[in-house]
């Protein structure tokens, strides 16, 4: 079978593809990495700003610092991507450094404290996400256009693999920043974003042809209602209800997720329905393309979960045990995470490079065997491990994570055709963000549910143990799960932040050193946090293992073939794209 056709990319010179790449990267690691780095710088932008977010009313404020910037860069992905095979890739990429530079300006200059400050710092989250969108929904499909077919699995690789690291790497840059100024988190991307702005706006050229269609206001609405019903249903689910440790029965959960699935649906009607779709359901049709999806999904949400269960577990446990103050530990657990992004680092580039030449299945595969395989070993550790073993489990996630994500990236971009490639990565990247939003509630829902159950009884009998009142420990013990997840996971010290200073001054000395030191809150929580990691990490291997038959289900190594006589005008949604397919 012939190989597939030359693009004009190919003709371009050795230097311009090297040009797009490297500022592509730039972009998105500037993206991924700002959707992590105010997890660890959490504490200390909320103590800039005088408020509180332990207090229950304030859980929302700390929600939105985390998810608002996910949530708007999924909803709007698809549409972004759209609107660059439309408009134009480059010039909707450019916007995004733009906005992106303008909001992370602005997030520094915040003089506003309590809630007010907060609510200013979510609205330009949401913005600085809006920024990163344009730049994650085009970046794939610019580095698409300018590197020939076998040659785009190396690309891809650097491109996505430094794009998940991104997000391990904003936890140590966060953990370094925030505690010299929580204004240096947001400031330290204006620079680079300026310089990436400019470079992009006199580097970057329009390789694709851009095709005017109608834009599908339709689609576009009802697609972003569902996706933001459902991901505020998330922050709902999360939090007590009543008498449970969650809020997935609450009636609030319930409507949001009933009126996103049903805005959802609606969406599906409509987008068989219009002529030029938001949402190409027609790339469904190409097999590499819908299980590259499906694992992209499936990985994501392991991988979201496997970054704040290891927080969780080095921040209110192995690092105070080990010596580290409870306001040190969000750094430290940045640094001791570090073999992952290592892993991730090492794998990616090496696997798209042997995609090219062997085909995206093995890898890919392979990859998602061995994440399973590392989560079965995080699994199977004892809550005090060993460093070193905890270190090579890491890697080795952090490995097949990048054996995976590379291979699986390219697999997905080369199965397009390119007149599609934007909205088609917009919506692999949609669901890969939106697995990153799922992840949040469905592990933090393990949690707690596995902290409710051994939890209360250990923390009451501990409390009475060190002279606490029956009736204050027996209140304490009946708080939610949640509250206590917040403080270990925010670098707070959980036991004085319940205790509160009233209480723990009617204690005697010695018993408020015991009670607020290292070893009381990491003991206390060992035996009902291992129960819980067990389930959390058995759900992570389960999606790793279906991420693997998913993706061995890819079928052969497709690459797309442009048709000779390629119509002028936009085609209906249900065409067929053309493959040519070569085994494995």
């Amino acid at each position: 079978m012939n190989p597939p056709k030359q693009t004009a990319a190919d003709h371009r010179g050795e230097r311009y593809k090297w040009i797009a790449l490297s500022n592509c990267t730039l972009g998105v690691l500037l993206a991924t990495l700002d959707a992590s780095i105010t997890l660890i710088a959490m504490p200390d932008i909320f103590r800039g700003i005088h408020l509180d977010p332990l207090v229950p009313s304030n859980s929302f404020y700390l929600l939105w610092m985390i998810l608002g910037f996910l949530v708007v860069s999924s909803v709007l992905i698809v549409s972004l991507g759209r609107l660059g095979d439309m408009y134009g890739r480059v010039r909707i990429y450019n916007l995004g450094f733009v906005i992106y530079t303008a909001a992370s300006l602005l997030l520094t200059v915040d003089w506003l404290s309590g809630r007010a400050g907060a609510m200013y710092l979510i609205v330009l989250r949401v913005v600085q996400g809006i920024g990163a969108a344009c730049l994650l929904a085009n970046s794939a499909a610019i580095i698409t256009d300018a590197f020939p077919a076998d040659q785009r699995g190396m690309a891809l690789g650097i491109n996505n693999i430094v794009g998940v690291s991104g997000m391990f790497v904003g936890l140590v840059l966060g953990g370094i920043l925030a505690p010299v100024s929580w204004r240096l988190v947001f400031l330290i991307s204006v620079p680079v974003g300026l310089f990436g702005t400019v470079w992009a706006y006199l580097k970057l050229q329009e390789v694709s042809t851009p095709r005017r269609a109608r834009i599908d206001w339709a689609g576009n609405l009802t697609f972003a209602v569902g996706l933001i019903l459902i991901m505020i249903a998330v922050t709902y689910g999360i939090r007590p209800y009543g008498r449970s440790a969650t809020g997935w029965g609450s009636p609030m959960a319930l409507g949001l997720i009933a009126g996103g699935v049903a805005s959802l649906i609606a969406f599906a009607l409509i987008e068989h329905r219009v002529q030029d779709p938001m949402f190409r359901l027609s790339l469904f049709r190409i097999r590499a393309f819908t299980f590259g999806t499906l694992s992209t999904f499936l990985s994501a949400v392991a991988r979201g979960g496997l970054m704040f269960m290891l927080i969780i577990w080095l921040q209110g446990i192995w690092l105070p045990q080990h010596g580290f103050d409870f306001a040190d530990t969000p750094l430290w657990a940045g640094i001791y995470m570090l073999p992952l992004t290592i892993g991730m680092l090492v794998a990616g580039p090496t696997s798209g490079y042997l995609s090219d030449r062997f085909g995206a299945r093995p890898f890919a595969t392979g990859g998602m065997v061995v994440a399973c395989g590392a989560f079965i070993g995080l699994e199977l550790l004892p809550v005090d491990f060993s460093y070193p073993v905890f270190a090579g489990l890491l890697f080795l996630n952090g490995a097949g994570m990048g054996l995976f994500a590379s291979p699986n990236r390219t697999a997905i971009m080369n199965s397009l055709p390119a007149r599609q490639r934007g909205s088609g990565a917009g919506m692999s990247t949609t669901f890969q963000n939106s697995a990153m939003v799922l992840s949040i509630g469905i592990f933090f829902s393990l949690m707690i549910i596995g902290l409710a159950s051994g939890l209360p009884g250990a923390l009451q009998s501990g409390l009475t143990a060190h002279g606490v009142g029956a009736a204050t420990a027996a209140r304490l013990s009946h708080l939610p799960p949640v509250a206590t997840l917040f403080a270990a996971f925010l670098g707070y010290n959980p036991i004085r932040s319940l205790l509160g200073a009233k209480v723990l001054s009617t204690l005697p000395h010695s018993q408020q050193a015991a009670l607020t030191g290292r070893g009381f809150f990491p003991h206390l929580i060992t035996g009902p946090f291992s129960s819980a990691l067990t389930t959390a990490f058995s759900f992570a291997a389960a999606a790793c293992l279906v991420a693997a038959v998913a993706s061995l289900l890819r079928g052969g190594k497709y690459h797309h073939v442009e048709s000779e006589a390629a119509p002028a005008k936009s085609e209906p949604a249900a065409a067929e794209p053309e493959l040519a397919a070569v085994p494995d």
